[in-house]
């Protein structure tokens, strides 16, 4: 018989297995790990050329103050020109300053601040603001330049770099005249606000006289340029170029391409704002980038046409719109003046709100139409349409308004669609108030225009004032408010071929289409993109 073993034995017999297998169990964890934090190493030392001083490399949080690959020590917002440290207080922690995209930025903007010392815009002891930067590598490449009282703001803090704007706003937690140079970065992030001049008037406010400003922008035609440099009216234009931009700045996504940069420099002047000369009799000298654009226009009917009500018709298709050949974003505002309106339909619903490329922008529409039987119709538009129920003339004074037709024209088979065009004369020209003619109101165009709008902002025009136009553009002219336009739309009213008649002129107007084209050419001399409307 086989001797069965006694239960005591057959558990000190197993006994020996139980530590053998706990040992190798914690032995290969321990070799997995030192595999972990070895493969760590390498890869933050070797590939993205870190040290064990980068928190997320030594598992560790990073301290308040702390080095950037044995670069310059970081204190917690050492700018002198943080004013509170209430504005700091709800800063992120624990950001992450490790990635490699992250470093690639810091050095990107080295080497543009580099280049701005070499050529003394900025140096080691100008007081310097990095504006809208989210993460603040623009900060730390200053600081990295020796360049230590330097700070970002941006809507959101990123301690220890970036305070936030005040109320989550636009305001700046500065005081007046604080530094010797801002900086708007971001690859162009300026391109894609919305508030513009907002903006510009912090920038201003917080830069000091005779410091310097340098913003980055995408803007690619001298017409946005130009706009960009108008709202900084604290400032003169000194230079601008182009250079190899940056993609990835704020969310570390770099997707390998590159776009080109302008970069443009202005000075803040030493008193107070500078006054543009958009609404003075000085704007005789055409800029550059008008002249640009006035040779990019569709070319004008030299040749009188013998059907004008098809051919000027068909014209509106070759139209080159100002919005599709630059870029109108850096406009304060925009806004459409409809100087003999009509009805609503008649243009402003029709053509400008359906057909006008506006690239995403909300225009303030003015009507300005002196027939009182349109009126009523605008009371329901009142929100988007700005009525002026007068008639657009050289200075204020009463005049006379009367209703003609053409020859042939019916308008009591038309029915109200069937309305004449209305004809404005002067009280002293008149010799006596007879049927359909009523006494109205002028009022100076060029001055309300004047005293409306600004250079800083994009207006478009459609004129079709039966005939007045020879009064109301000769008067925009010696004002000077006719550099304030940036487009025109232009129906020129002349002694025309009629549809009803053939072999017959029209004998409402006086003018010739010789007179029209000599109108429509001098607009586009100065500066100014008339088309010829219909």
């Amino acid at each position: 018989m086989k001797k069965v073993p006694h239960s005591g034995e057959a558990v000190l017999m197993e006994l020996p297995a139980k530590p053998s297998f706990v040992r190798n169990f914690l032995v290969k964890i321990l070799v997995f790990c030192v595999f972990i934090f070895c493969f760590r190493f390498a890869y933050v030392v070797t590939i993205r050329g870190e040290s064990c001083d980068v928190g997320d490399f030594c598992f560790f949080s990073m301290p308040e103050s702390f080095n950037f690959a044995g670069t310059t020590t970081i204190a917690a917002v050492s700018s002198a020109a943080v004013v509170s440290t209430e504005a700091v207080s709800d800063d992120r922690k624990n950001i992450l300053y490790t990635s490699k995209n992250w470093r690639k930025s810091v050095q990107y903007y080295s080497s543009v601040f580099q280049d701005l010392i070499a050529e003394g815009f900025l140096s080691p002891e100008s007081k310097s603001l990095c504006v809208d930067t989210p993460l603040g590598q623009e900060v730390l490449a200053l600081k990295e330049l020796g360049i230590s009282d330097a700070v970002g703001v941006a809507k959101t803090a990123a301690k220890p770099l970036v305070v936030a704007m005040k109320n989550s706003g636009r305001r700046q937690p500065f005081e007046n005249n604080t530094f010797d140079f801002v900086f708007y970065g971001g690859g162009g992030r300026i391109d894609s606000l919305s508030k513009f001049e907002e903006i510009a008037v912090e920038i201003g406010r917080t830069l000091k006289p005779e410091g310097y400003l340098v913003i980055h922008s995408r803007t690619n035609d001298t017409y946005s340029l130009h706009s960009l440099i108008a709202l900084f009216n604290c400032c003169t234009f000194i230079k601008s170029r182009e250079i190899q931009g940056y993609i990835g700045d704020d969310n570390n996504v770099d997707d390998g391409s590159s776009v080109m940069i302008r970069e443009v420099v202005m000075k803040k002047e030493e008193f107070g704002s500078i006054v543009y000369s958009g609404g003075s009799k000085e704007c005789s000298v055409v800029p550059g980038y008008k002249q640009e654009i006035v040779r990019k226009a569709e070319v004008l009917i030299q040749v009188e046409p013998l059907k004008p009500w098809i051919t000027l018709k068909k014209n509106i298709q070759n139209v080159k719109y100002l919005p599709s050949m630059v870029d109108i974003s850096f406009k304060s505002r925009y806004i459409y003046v409809d100087v003999g309106a009509r009805s609503y339909g008649s243009s402003i619903g029709s053509w400008f709100k359906k057909q006008y490329p506006k690239q995403n922008k909300t225009f303030e529409v003015y009507a300005i139409e002196a027939d009182k039987s349109f009126h009523k119709e605008y009371e329901a538009k009142k929100k988007w349409v700005n009525l002026l129920p007068y008639a657009a003339w050289v200075k204020n004074e009463s005049l006379f308004f009367e209703v003609n037709h053409d020859p042939g024209d019916d308008p009591e088979e038309k029915g109200s669609k069937g309305r004449g065009m209305g004809r404005i004369k002067p009280v002293q020209s008149h010799d006596g108030v007879s049927s359909g003619v009523d006494e109205i109101v002028g009022f100076d165009f060029a001055e309300w225009l004047k005293a409306t709008v600004t250079e800083r902002d994009f207006v478009v025009m459609k004129m079709d004032v039966e005939g007045t136009e020879f009064d109301l553009i000769p008067r925009l002219f010696e004002t000077g408010a006719i550099c304030l336009i940036d487009e025109i739309f232009l129906e020129c009213h002349y002694n025309r071929w009629q549809r009803c008649c053939p072999g017959e002129r029209s004998a409402k107007y006086e003018k010739t289409y010789d007179q029209c084209l000599d109108l429509f050419t001098s607009l586009r001399e100065r500066g100014v993109l008339v088309h010829q409307w219909w």
